[in-house]
């Protein structure tokens, strides 16, 4: 199923992501720094919530609180929950 989560915190403005079940099928971001977001998103393609959750959670970005990798965990986070 297609997902949109608008981000907080990041340069990205959202998400645009794709799950089935537990693994991510599909994942764009929206702003932010496009080739850093273009490898995330090759790199976790077919990896579970699990997965991603554990390598890019609570990932900072400079001086913020979070991270455009926090921020597609966070989204997930939400699907998986059935909040988006």
């Amino acid at each position: 199923m297609k997902y949109t989560y608008r981000t907080k915190g990041t340069c990205s403005s959202y998400i645009e992501l794709e799950m089935e079940g537990n693994v991510l099928k599909d994942v764009n971001f929206v702003g932010g720094c496009n080739g850093n977001l273009k490898g995330i998103c090759a790199l976790t393609k077919g990896m579970t919530y699990e997965e991603i959750k554990e390598k890019l959670g609570g990932i900072k970005c400079g001086f913020k609180n979070t991270s455009c990798p926090d921020q597609l965990v966070q989204a997930m986070t939400e699907v998986m929950e059935g909040n988006i």
